[in-house]
């Protein structure tokens, strides 16, 4: 038997005889020529146009037998052409969608580049929508998300490295980075955590996430986005983009508190209605974290903080309830997050029905059987309201999470488990970093020149440095570099 039917069989053992993997022999003078390929991942028509119709013009040409090898080579219709000697990595480019040219009594297999398109095209960003700006975003195509990026910045000093993480996937794992901006040891250290997975698969940017923060957190580390425009401006501030294969979502560090206040839109816009927003954001926050924390701590435990007539309000509106404020706040809260969690998970056209079934019946129900109070239902739809101002999961997650904390400290404590949280709060967020940059920067430590695009953001033409938090070379926005 023949090299090239030897390997063939092997093959089709190994893939247990899959029905999608396709093979033919072409016998072309004295020789075989076997073609492997996936046809579940593998574009036929590319395969048919390409190289059969070369290898028959091949068969045809009676000057080729010396060389049969090398006609192939030179003389098969394909931009993308490689070669290899390892048998052990045939499996990955038949699962990628190659196709694979054995030649009998050759050491060296032929791979071309056959890929038959399997993602969406680039389509208006669903998780991150914005009023003025790009709408384009990131799919599940890695070229296509490595083109997104290169249009906007067309920069040599723009660099991808990548890498394969999963034993079984074998992902590519791509890191972007301007090479005259970032530390390489910041590089070399996401390619050795890149390095040490060791997993069966990676299928998404969120498996490697955790790899990534080394801290533990309820709130995220690091900032997940489909937009390739805010990608770019977070590359051209001195980020690092990890692009993670059959993933629309690249992921951006480091990160910090702030980052999850700004939005994509806010290079776009006004400084002025851009500080609203942001400023508004803040007042949300606490807003939605604080809220049903005092309320329970006023009503339960530190009466003395409030005025009389807002006290005895207050009492008549829970007279005849029978339960505790705590098990008011802790039960809508409870139902208000199962309705967002279906409300998500549902259908669009179905979750808006749910949402306000459960907002409106369910709410007005408990009011009137004497559940609960009607200043309970006020204070979680004020505290519900506030949240939907993020976009981010992750940061929701983490508000979340902390909300509840308050309330268990406010139901214990009152107004001294609050301060107690609120100190446990802060040292968290202040003990996190990210490669080595504090999660609350530039606040702590306080840096004074990168102000200017925190909380307020000043107008663009003052916008000329890079935060130094991120870059401690303080190179220019517009180009060279400028040493301390």
């Amino acid at each position: 038997m023949t090299k090239a039917k030897t390997l063939i069989k092997k093959i089709k053992h190994l893939y247990g005889n899959s029905e999608d993997l396709c093979t033919r022999i072409i016998k072309i003078g004295k020789k075989n020529v076997g073609i492997l390929y996936m046809e579940s991942s593998s574009s036929t028509i590319t395969i048919s146009n390409q190289i059969i119709k070369a290898l028959d013009f091949i068969k045809n040409d009676l000057n080729i037998f010396d060389n049969l090898y090398q006609n192939i080579k030179n003389k098969i219709f394909n931009s993308q052409i490689s070669t290899t000697k390892n048998e052990n990595e045939l499996p990955f480019y038949l699962s990628s969608g190659f196709t694979i040219i054995i030649v009998d009594n050759e050491p060296e297999f032929i791979v071309l580049e056959t890929r038959e398109t399997l993602d969406r095209g680039i389509t208006e960003a669903t998780s991150e929508p914005i009023l003025r700006g790009p709408k384009d975003s990131f799919t599940e195509s890695h070229s296509k998300n490595l083109g997104l990026i290169r249009k906007r910045i067309k920069d040599p000093n723009l660099w991808f490295i990548s890498a394969k993480v999963g034993r079984r996937t074998k992902t590519k794992v791509t890191i972007g980075y301007l090479n005259d901006v970032v530390d390489q040891a910041l590089i070399t250290e996401i390619t050795n955590t890149l390095n040490k997975i060791n997993v069966d698969g990676i299928l998404d940017s969120g498996n490697i996430h955790e790899y990534l923060s080394k801290q533990s957190s309820s709130f995220p580390q690091i900032l997940s986005t489909e937009r390739p425009d805010l990608t770019c401006q977070a590359i051209l501030n001195g980020k690092i983009v990890i692009l993670v294969e059959n993933s629309p979502f690249a992921l951006l560090l480091p990160s910090v508190f702030t980052d999850f206040i700004h939005t994509s839109e806010d290079q776009f816009q006004k400084a002025a209605n851009i500080n609203f927003t942001r400023i508004l954001k803040i007042i949300s926050l606490f807003v939605t974290i604080f809220t049903p924390a005092i309320y329970i701590a006023i009503t339960t435990f530190d009466q003395t903080v409030v005025p009389d007539k807002l006290l005895i309000s207050l009492a008549v509106q829970r007279e005849g309830v029978p339960f505790r404020t705590a098990f008011e706040i802790i039960l809508l809260m409870t139902i208000f997050e199962v309705l967002r969690e279906s409300d998500i998970r549902l259908p669009s056209n179905m979750g808006a029905s749910m949402s306000i079934v459960g907002a409106l019946v369910l709410g007005q129900a408990a009011v009137d059987a004497g559940i609960v109070s009607p200043i309970a239902v006020i204070i979680v739809a004020i505290t519900s309201i506030s949240s939907l101002i993020f976009s981010d999961a992750d940061f929701i997650n983490g508000i979340r999470t902390w909300r509840f904390i308050f309330i268990f400290a406010a139901t214990f404590l009152g107004l001294t488990g609050i301060i107690a949280a609120t100190l446990c709060f802060v040292l968290k967020l202040s003990s996190l970093e990210t490669l080595g940059v504090s999660y609350l920067s530039p606040f702590s430590p306080l840096n004074i020149s990168s102000q200017k695009d925190s909380i307020v953001r000043f107008p663009l033409p003052k916008l000329f440095k890079r935060p130094e938090y991120l870059n401690k070379k303080n190179i220019i926005k517009q180009g060279g570099i400028n040493e301390k």
